[in-house]
């Protein structure tokens, strides 16, 4: 593929407080650790504070998550890898979404284990392991229910509730796959129909598409992970500690003038058992968990956390700490949203001890297919129009090309001065004469403006063709109106070139944060 890239900020695709961030605007300075250059990791390795204790856990769950797949001896490396205090981790996460996704997923990843493999090269007394972290926890199934391919839109529905990663690959879904099994590759099917759980077959097709570069995807729903995580949990059941620091710093942005991302609740944890995940609410002095007959007395809920920390199930607004609580982790690599409201957490990581990591912006990329190559060169289209709104480019176009219009619009100036020049002459004859002069002149100049556009329209009838290849580019790039890589699955790319993904890794570049155009090629 041939690369080339353009400045985030002519995209209009990024909120102000990500480009400030990217452009290291001081009032920002406060709101994270270090900012991701490659010389700005030797601190950061420096500060991980990761007890052997840990480490050793971190293994052991993860040999144990990884049980009925047929790892390879370097995957096994990576996991017993972890305990070596000299290893660290880079990580990136993403919801489960049914066969990946948009295509973002996809260059989440790439990015995370571009990042692995620099870090090395740059800091060779060291091992970096790539991580995705596989939110098996959330609930929110109508999110992730979907992929869309080729401008259909493939859905599995269940009546299931609860965490995603728990839900049964049942009857329902087996219809389901029966609708796509035609165009799937064989490792999703292999995925999907080998597993019993969303969250395994997440796993199996992951690892399938990564776990040759060192990936290893955590799953933090464990008991033993959430035993490190006691004391933020204490603190945000009984003290509502990430509550108020979250909230102060959510102030001081906004009266900096960027908009908020996340709002975080007194509490920031769910109730998780079964085919539930509902959130904690204190009414009183009794802690209720929402939609249920269930509740605890405060001495009741810290028995039950101290006994089943797997029951509670983080936030958005913990979860970030919570990952960096239970990973010798250095880098989060996040789209532009996460690394908004990761700032708005920096004083919580600092309150509780945890190293804040480099927040990384993830790789962020459009692909062209060569038939929209060709049209794009025929239209004479730049990088940076690709991302020109329809209706900007359609007004400069037309008033580009219109040269009746344009020959009108000069008449019309000269109609106006002719008009005014006779009424002078006529004024000085008889002074009555000069408003009727006047009406004369409004009233043609109208007439010219009703010629002016129809002398436009058929312009814009002449150049339809032009404009309707411009839109077919626009849909390309924007299908739905969303940016492709916010919509596509890599799919879309993948069955015609099985090698989609490997030509990613020399196209993105984890510490520039520019955004890249790859242009596939034939052959």
């Amino acid at each position: 593929m041939i690369k080339s890239s353009v400045d985030p900020e002519c995209t209009g695709q990024f909120s102000p407080l990500f480009l400030d961030y990217l452009r290291e605007k001081a009032e920002l300075r406060g709101y994270y650790n270090q900012f991701p250059r490659i010389e700005n990791f030797q601190p950061l390795i420096e500060g991980k504070d990761f007890s052997a204790h840990k480490r050793e856990v971190l293994s052991k769950v993860l040999e144990k998550q990884y049980e009925g797949l047929s790892l390879d001896d370097f995957t096994l490396s990576q996991i017993r890898a972890l305990k070596d205090s000299k290893t660290f981790t880079v990580t990136t996460g993403h919801q489960l979404n049914l066969f990946t996704g948009p295509l973002y997923f996809i260059y989440k990843i790439v990015s995370t284990i571009n990042l692995a493999e620099r870090l090395k090269k740059t800091y060779p007394d060291y091992h970096f392991i790539p991580v995705y972290w596989l939110a098996s926890e959330d609930h929110d199934f109508d999110e992730i229910n979907y992929f869309k391919l080729d401008g259909r839109k493939y859905q599995w529905n269940t009546s299931q509730t609860g965490p995603v990663g728990a839900f049964q690959l049942d009857e329902s879904f087996k219809d389901f796959f029966k609708e796509i099994a035609h165009f799937v590759p064989d490792f999703f099917k292999e995925a999907y129909l080998g597993s019993k759980t969303l969250a395994e077959a997440g796993r199996r097709y992951v690892h399938s598409l990564f776990g040759e570069k060192g990936l290893l995807i955590v799953d933090g729903n464990d008991a033993a992970l959430k035993t490190f995580f006691k004391p933020v949990m204490l603190a945000d059941l009984f003290q509502h500690i990430p509550h108020n620091l979250t909230q102060q710093t959510t102030e001081a942005l906004e009266s900096l003038g960027y908009k908020s991302q996340i709002y975080p609740r007194e509490i920031n944890l769910f109730y998780m058992e079964g085919g539930l995940r509902e959130r904690i609410e204190k009414n009183g002095t009794i802690y209720k968990v929402l939609n249920t007959s269930i509740f605890f007395t405060k001495e009741e809920l810290r028995e039950m956390l101290e006994a089943h920390p797997e029951r509670f199930s983080p936030n958005v607004v913990l979860r970030p700490i919570y990952e960096e609580t239970i990973l010798p982790n250095i880098a989060y690599l996040g789209g532009p949203a996460e690394v908004a409201y990761w700032m708005q957490l920096k004083p919580m990581f600092d309150r509780f001890s945890v190293q804040f990591p480099a927040l990384m912006p993830r790789n962020f990329a459009l692909v062209l297919d060569t038939a929209v190559q060709r049209t794009i060169e025929k239209l004479g289209l730049d990088d940076k129009a690709l991302f020109q709104s329809m209706l900007d480019w359609k007004a400069a176009f037309v008033q580009q090309q219109a040269e009746m219009d344009v020959t009108l619009s000069e008449e019309k100036e000269k109609l106006s001065a002719l008009f005014d020049q006779m009424g002078l002459r006529a004024a000085a004859l008889d002074i009555t004469l000069e408003p009727a002069f006047e009406a004369g002149k409004v009233r043609a100049l109208k007439i010219m403006d009703q010629m002016a556009r129809k002398v436009r329209r058929a312009e814009e009838r002449k150049l339809s063709d032009i404009i309707r290849q411009r839109e077919a580019v626009q849909s390309y790039c924007y299908p739905g109106g969303s940016p492709q890589e916010r919509v596509e699955n890599f799919m879309r790319f993948f069955l015609n070139d099985s090698t989609f993904v490997e030509k990613l890794y020399p196209a993105f570049d984890p510490l520039n944060f520019d955004f890249i155009i790859l242009k596939e090629q034939n052959g």
